[in-house]
C-alpha cells in the first residue's frame, strides 16, 4: 500500500525524522491559509499523487508570495498530472501540500527496501540527491552505496558510519547521519514498510539532516497489524477494477498491453506473463485468480479483464491442483453464457482432470474458445489471436 508523502512525513515525525514546515491543502483557500501559517518567505507547493517524477510533470512549484500560492494552488488543483510513473492518463491532483522552503548545503538520497536475495533490509544512500536513483544506478554505478541490514541485530553504529564514510561526511555531520538513518529503520521495520525513499536527504547549514521528501509502501500482508495506516489509505489513487478484483479475492493488476491473462497462483501467472512477451506479445495485466477458483470468480475475471478495451484476446492458463480441471472447464463455458466474451479465449488446462477438462471445451464448439496443448503453444496463439493472425 502506498500514501502521499504529506502522510509519510507525518510518520516522520512521530519518530523523530526532522521535516520541513508544512500542511495538507484540498482547496486554493486552505492552500492560503496554509502558508499564513507557515514562517517562510517563499513557499515549495506539491501535487499529491501516488507517482514519482512529480516536478518534471509540472506538479511541484515554487511560490515567492502569497499570490503567487493563490495561483499555483488553483492551477495545480483538479489538473492531471502526467509522469513516467502515471501512464498517458495521468493522475487527477485532488491534494496538495504546502511547506517552508529549506536553505540547502548539500543534496544526498537515502532508502530502505527489502533485498530478497539476501533475505533482509538494505539501506541505500548516494551522493547524487534529487536525481532518480534509477538513473543514478545506470549511468553512476559507483556512487550507489549499499549496506545490508540483519534484522536478528537491527540497525548498528557501524551501518551509519560505514554509509557515512562513503558519503564523505565529517565526524559532527556523521553522528547526525547515523542517528537520522537509524530513526528511518526503526520506522521501517515497527511499520512493516516495503521501501521508504527521502530524495533529496538535505545537509543544511548546522550539519543537520532534514526529509524533504518521503515515499513509503507498506506490506500489504502486514496492514492487518497497523490500523493507524490502513487508515490513510486513499482509494481515490486506486485502480477501481483493482479494487473491485481484491473485493471478490482476485489478485489483479492492469497493465498496457493486449492480451489478457487469467491463471492461478502468482508464479505462473508472471511466468505466463514472460512467455507472452517471448512470444512477442504484451499481456495487459497480471490476474491471480486463486488456487480455489470457481465459476463466480472466472467469470468475475473475465468481466474485469474486458473492462479494458485494449484486451484483443485472452489467455487462460491454469494448473488443476486443488481445483480440478474439469471444473475449471465448466466455470468458462458458464462464463461465457453470463457475460459477452467477443475476444478470442485461448485455454491451456493442465493437472488434474485436464483431459476431461479440454474435452469438454472442445465438444462445446464455441468457435471463439481455442484449446491450446501447452504453455508455448497457447501463448503463441494468444498473442497471434491478439493480432488478428
Amino acid at each position: 500500500m502506498n500514501i502521499h508523502e504529506y502522510q509519510a512525513k507525518q510518520l516522520f515525525t512521530t519518530y523523530g525524522i526532522t521535516i520541513p514546515s508544512g500542511k495538507m491543502a484540498e482547496t486554493s483557500g486552505q492552500a492560503l491559509e496554509a502558508a499564513r501559517e507557515i514562517d517562510s518567505q517563499k513557499w515549495i507547493i506539491k501535487a499529491q499523487i501516488h507517482a514519482g517524477g512529480r516536478g518534471k510533470g509540472g506538479g511541484v512549484k515554487i511560490a515567492s508570495s502569497i499570490e503567487d500560492v493563490k495561483t499555483i494552488a488553483e492551477n495545480m488543483l483538479g489538473m492531471r498530472l502526467v509522469t513516467h510513473q502515471t501512464g498517458p492518463k495521468g493522475k487527477l491532483v485532488q491534494k496538495i501540500y504546502i511547506e517552508e522552503v529549506e536553505p540547502i548545503k548539500k543534496e544526498y538520497y537515502l532508502g530502505l527496501v527489502l533485498d530478497r536475495k539476501a533475505e533482509m533490509p538494505v539501506m541505500i544512500a548516494s551522493t547524487e540527491g534529487g536525481m532518480e536513483i534509477e538513473k543514478v544506478a545506470a549511468e553512476f554505478p559507483d556512487k550507489i552505496i549499499k549496506v545490508r541490514i540483519d534484522p536478528l541485530i537491527g540497525f548498528r553504529n557501524f551501518h551509519g558510519v560505514e554509509l557515512a564514510n562513503e558519503l564523505g561526511l565529517d565526524k559532527t555531520q556523521s553522528r547526525n547521519f547515523s542517528k537520522f538513518a537509524r530513526a528511518l529503520y526503526n520506522l521501517y521495520k515497527e511499520k512493516d514498510a516495503s521501501l521508504i525513499e527521502i530524495n533529496p536527504l538535505v545537509l543544511k547549514e548546522d550539519d543537520t539532516f532534514i526529509a524533504l521528501d518521503a515515499k513509503i509502501n507498506f506490506d500489504d500482508n502486514a496492514l492487518f497489524r497497523h490500523k493507524d495506516i490502513l487508515e490513510m489509505r486513499d482509494l481515490s489513487e486506486e485502480e477501481p477494477t483493482e479494487l473491485e478484483a481484491s473485493s471478490f479475492n482476485l489478485n489483479y493488476i492492469k497493465l498496457d498491453g493486449n492480451v489478457g491473462c487469467m491463471v492461478n497462483g502468482a508464479g505462473l501467472a508472471m511466468s505466463t506473463m514472460d512467455i507472452i512477451k517471448i512470444k512477442g506479445g504484451e499481456p495487459s495485466n497480471f490476474l491471480d485468480v486463486g488456487g480455489d477458483a470457481s465459476a463466480e470468480t472466472v467469470a468475475k475475471g473475465f468481466e474485469i479483464i474486458l473492462r479494458d478495451k485494449n484486451v484483443k484476446a485472452i489467455f487462460v492458463n491454469i494448473f488443476g491442483g486443488i481445483v480440478r480441471c474439469d471444473r475449471i472447464a465448466n466455470g468458462i463455458l458458464d462464463a461465457a453464457k453470463e457475460i459477452n466474451v467477443a475476444v478470442p479465449v485461448i485455454v491451456r488446462l493442465d493437472g488434474t482432470n485436464a483431459k476431461i477438462a479440454m474435452e469438454i471445451l472442445q465438444k462445446a464448439h464455441i468457435p471463439n474458445i481455442i484449446t491450446a496443448s501447452s504453455l508455448a503453444d497457447g501463448a503463441q496463439k494468444a498473442v497471434d489471436a491478439a493480432r488478428g493472425v
